[in-house]
């Protein structure tokens, strides 16, 4: 192929002399740097620099340091290879001008073999300088220590030989074979379905013998301070892990000890706030969690073959560094862990009441007692939140919905549809055929509606300055939620329905309490982020905060094994803050909803101009780290929808269903 080498320097009068296959890398190259230049504030330039940014070759779609700096080096000295976490493309610094013109000529296009044997195709771009997110120096969360070689090799042999896996298949207080992994009990059964253990059954035979004489040792060393009577033994295959979760308070003391064998892995800590920080657990290492730790940060595993890592051999336990010089893949092997607790008889006394379900009281939240109530709720945490959040949020909205389009398509030519809760107006341009308009609270979300030459305005919901009658369909997709109250909610609906002609169809979206539905888990929990850093779920439509009407694919490191390209370029969660006073419950991001009403966190990022040299390229922020924002979420409880379009008039309700965490319908003016 003889055009990539000079791609960025092909006139127009020049392009009928490519070929087909040239062409289409030209297209391919030029789309890379408009990913980049879009999401991720890279800017490439059309002359030859030393440094260049490498599309497709990022640990975000499981290319590593070993794999890709072998490649580079036979263009030329490099002097840098800066590797950003869960980013889908790398920066490169030659030693001269020529050497990177040489990369640039020799490796665009050009095919490398990822970490799971499948090829990506590699596309070079020149850059003056490199970017990427500035990412805090993290500490271990407060009560938390990470023992290296607590045990030798020979130990950890006698112990996995221990654990058979192939006895008690039928005996599932020993044994059970989960969805993510294997697990057997000893001492006590862990029950999961209330997670929780039964204090007055304890298993016949106790913990292994084989334990004793670790479990006395940690204990004369002072890494313990409880002998345990509990032990969970896990076994993960590559690309399993284990949802994030908090020990149940009133099941067990406050040690909770977990010796990682066969394997190392990264483990992700997250605080209620929002700030996650991994913890390298390296093979024979024991984890103690007691304090903070263990009550108030969740602690899971994230589904994936492959960890990002230090590259560094020096390294072994602790957290993940921000040094993106340094970082590379490592691929998952089997891992074998003996979780050990000691069960409590007495109920927890501990300094998080709030989180502690021994001391925590089942009342309900205090909801807006008057419509003037609601309205203020409303303003504070939904449209304040997104008059603030308007362009960071249009920057995640880019597919539109499956079922959404194949309504908006099935409509006749010509047909009036108003939008209502338009957002950034993706939908507007769905079917061209009809006569589309939108509304949305937010004027910057209008804003950006207008500058896509969508028509758009600015109203309430509750009050649409549309006449009666005179709208062939209505979509409203995730609107209604924000509403504080049944009557308010009602309220939209009924306004919905009045912008209808009699047999006008309208189409609602709502996001579901139920995030499991018929045995199966929602993309908003099932995170299909296939890159391979800390946030790095992927959705196809880019979304940063776990939005359920929108997502197809993250956040915070990876949930799937397969990888993913420039195509699907991610953002990092930056740093968060406490949410303002509030008596709602505040939602953690990709985990089950256990309240109707919740504040439901949006991390923010923000322009900066920092310019900070780091190393032998320069580092800049396009977007520093932000404030958290919390929006307000009422979600629905199945068939809730459905009875509260009920209660209009003059309707009639055509199909109901539920699609990827949404509760939807179609209803009909009669």
């Amino acid at each position: 192929m003889a055009a990539p080498g000079i791609a960025m320097e092909i006139n127009c009068q020049s392009n009928f002399k490519l070929n087909k296959t040239e062409k289409k890398f030209l297209r391919k190259q030029a789309k890379a740097r408009h990913t980049l230049l879009r999401h991720e504030g890279i800017e490439a330039v059309s002359y030859g620099t030393q440094s260049l940014v490498v599309a497709n070759g990022g640990l975000g779609n499981g290319v590593s340091r070993k794999q890709l700096l072998p490649v580079l080096e036979r263009c030329g000295l490099v002097e840098a290879l800066l590797m950003p976490p869960n980013k889908p493309y790398s920066f490169v610094r030659y030693g001269t001008v020529e050497e990177s013109k040489n990369a640039y000529a020799s490796l665009n296009g050009k095919e490398v073999v990822d970490g799971l044997g499948q090829k990506v195709i590699l596309y070079l771009n020149f850059v003056e300088k490199a970017q990427w997110n500035e990412f805090e120096v993290q500490t271990l969360p407060p009560g938390l220590i990470v023992v290296e070689e607590i045990i030798s090799s020979e130990d950890e042999k006698v112990l996995l030989e221990v654990i058979n896996w192939t006895e008690d298949t039928d005996n599932q207080n020993f044994q059970k074979s989960l969805k993510h992994r294997r697990v057997k009990h000893f001492g006590y059964e862990f029950h999961y379905e209330n997670n929780n253990v039964d204090k007055d059954k304890p298993l016949p035979e106790g913990l292994p013998a084989v334990c004793d004489s670790f479990l006395e040792k940690w204990l004369a060393e002072g890494y313990i301070k409880h002998k345990p009577d509990q032990l969970t033994v896990n076994q993960y295959e590559p690309g399993q892990g284990i949802p994030a979760h908090i020990d149940t308070h009133s099941a067990f003391e406050d040690e909770i000890v977990s010796l990682s064998l066969g394997s190392e892995v990264v483990m992700d800590f997250k605080h209620p706030d929002g700030v996650t920080v991994q913890v390298m657990l390296p093979r024979r290492s024991l984890l103690v969690m007691t304090g903070e730790s263990r009550y108030l940060w969740t602690h899971g595993i994230t589904p994936r073959k492959f960890d990002t890592v230090q590259a560094s051999e020096h390294y072994k336990s602790g957290t993940i560094t921000n040094d993106i010089g340094d970082l590379t893949l490592k691929k998952r092997e089997i891992r074998t862990s003996f979780t050990f607790r000691k069960v409590r008889h007495t109920p927890c006394t501990c300094n998080y009441s709030l989180v502690c379900d021994s001391q925590r009281r089942e009342t309900p939240p205090s909801f807006p007692g008057s419509d003037r109530e609601a309205s203020q709720l409303e303003q504070e945490h939904v449209h304040r939140v997104y008059e603030e959040i308007a362009e960071h949020f249009s920057s995640t909205r880019h597919t539109p919905w499956p079922r959404v389009v194949g309504f908006l398509k099935a409509l006749p030519a010509g047909s009036v549809v108003a939008d209502v809760g338009c957002g950034n107006g993706k939908y507007l341009g769905v079917n061209k055929e009809l006569v589309m308009i939108g509304c949305d609270r937010s004027k910057n979300l209008v804003d950006i509606c207008r500058r896509r030459r969508f028509q758009a305005f600015v109203c309430d919901a509750l009050a649409v300055p549309v006449r009666g009658g005179s709208c062939d369909a209505c979509i409203s997709i995730a609107v209604i939620h924000h509403f504080a109250t049944p009557e308010r909610r009602v309220a939209a609906l009924q306004e919905i329905v009045r912008l209808l002609r009699p047999g006008g169809k309208a189409l609602i979206y709502v996001w579901a309490m139920e995030q499991e539905h018929n045995n199966q888990k929602s993309k908003y929990l099932r995170g299909k982020r296939i890159s391979q850093g800390e946030k790095g779920e992927i959705r196809s439509s880019k979304s940063t905060d776990g939005f359920p009407e929108q997502t197809c694919d993250v956040s915070s490191q990876n949930a799937a094994s397969s990888l993913t390209s420039i195509d699907d370029i991610q953002e990092e969660e930056p740093s968060s803050k406490k949410a303002p006073n509030s008596e709602l419950p505040i939602h953690t991001n990709r985990t089950s909803f256990h309240s109707q009403d919740v504040l439901v966190p949006w991390h923010l990022k923000t322009k900066t101009s920092k310019d900070k040299p780091v190393g032998p390229l320069d580092s800049v922020g396009p977007h520093g780290p932000g404030p958290m924002l919390h929006r307000y979420y009422h979600v629905f409880r199945e068939g809730e929808l459905e009875a509260t379009c009920q209660t209009l008039s003059d309707v009639s309700i055509l199909q109901s269903y539920y699609d990827q965490g949404n509760w939807c319908v179609i209803l009909q003016k009669v």
